[in-house]
C-alpha cells in the first residue's frame, strides 16, 4: 500500500508515467502528474480524479520544475517520491557510410539534453522539498527513482545517443544517493526492457511479435503496470538505495 504517499512523476501522461501514476493512485497515494503542455496530462489527471494534479513540464526547465514542485507542496502538503520518467529517442548511425551521412550533432545534444540533463534537473529541485519531511524510524524522507535503460548497457546500432543519455542516468545513482544520504533521501534506477508503451504500439504486428519472441522469458512485451510494480516496491523497502535495476525477462540484446 502507498495511502498517504505524494509522488511527482515525470512522463506521467502515458506508457511507464502512467503507469506509475495510476498505481500510487490505486494503493492510496497522490501524484502531480509532470508532462509536456501538448501531452494527454490533463485528460489523464482529470480522469484519474482529485488525487493527481496536472503540472506542464518541460524537464529541461527550471522553471517549469520549479512550478511543478511547487504544485506539489500547495496542493499536497509534501512530496514523498520524485519517479523521473520522460524521455525521448532518436536513430541514427554516428557515420552512416552508405548515404555519406553523419549523426547530427543538434540531435546527440538534445536527447542528452531531456534524458539525463532533464533527470538531474527534476531529482535536485524534488530532492528540497522531500528534505522538508520528517525523518522516519529508519532515518529516512523519501526516494527519488529515475528511468534508465538495458540500452545503457546493450545499445544497439544506431542508438549511440539515447544509448549515451541513458548510461549517464545509470552513472548518477550511485553519487546522487551519496550525495542525499545525509539528507535521508534514497535514490534508485529503473532499466527497463522492451515494454508495451505507444513507442512499441507504432510498430507492426510482425515486429512486435519479432520483439516479444526475443526476450528469453516471459517471451512478451513487458506491461507498463510491471514497471510501476517495481516502483511500488522500491518505494516499500527501505533497504534498496544506489542500485540500478534491470526489468527485462532477462534479455540481453545483441
Amino acid at each position: 500500500m502507498l495511502k498517504g504517499v505524494v509522488g511527482l512523476v515525470t512522463g506521467g501522461a502515458s506508457g511507464l508515467g502512467k503507469a506509475t501514476v495510476e498505481r500510487i493512485v490505486r494503493e492510496g497515494g497522490r501524484v502531480v502528474l509532470c508532462d509536456l503542455p501538448t501531452s494527454e496530462g490533463e485528460s489523464v489527471a482529470k480522469e484519474l480524479g482529485p488525487d493527481v494534479k496536472f503540472a506542464p513540464v518541460d524537464v529541461t526547465s527550471e522553471e517549469d520544475v520549479q512550478k511543478a514542485v511547487l504544485l506539489c507542496k500547495d496542493s499536497f502538503g509534501k512530496l514523498d517520491v520524485n519517479v523521473n520518467c520522460a524521455g525521448i529517442s532518436c536513430a541514427f548511425k554516428i557515420f552512416n557510410y552508405n548515404k555519406g551521412t553523419v549523426h547530427s550533432l543538434d540531435d546527440f545534444k538534445r536527447i542528452l539534453l531531456v534524458n539525463t540533463v532533464g533527470t538531474f534537473n527534476v531529482a535536485r529541485l524534488s530532492a528540497q522539498l522531500i528534505h522538508e519531511n520528517k525523518l522516519n524510524e529508519d532515518g529516512l524522507r523519501g526516494v527519488i527513482i529515475n528511468t534508465a535503460s538495458i540500452a545503457a548497457y546493450e545499445g544497439q546500432s544506431g542508438q549511440v545517443a539515447y544509448s549515451a543519455s541513458k548510461s549517464g542516468i545509470v552513472g548518477m545513482t550511485l553519487p546522487m544517493a551519496r550525495d542525499l544520504a545525509g539528507a535521508g533521501i534514497r535514490v534508485n534506477t529503473i532499466a527497463p526492457g522492451l515494454f508495451d508503451t505507444p513507442l512499441l504500439s507504432m510498430l507492426n504486428e510482425k515486429v512486435r511479435n519479432f520483439l516479444a519472441r526475443s526476450i528469453p522469458a516471459p517471451q512478451r512485451l513487458g506491461h507498463p503496470d510491471e514497471f510501476a510494480q517495481l516502483v511500488q516496491s522500491i518505494i516499500t523497502n527501505p533497504l534498496i538505495n544506489g542500485e540500478v535495476i534491470r526489468i527485462d525477462g532477462a534479455l540481453r540484446m545483441i
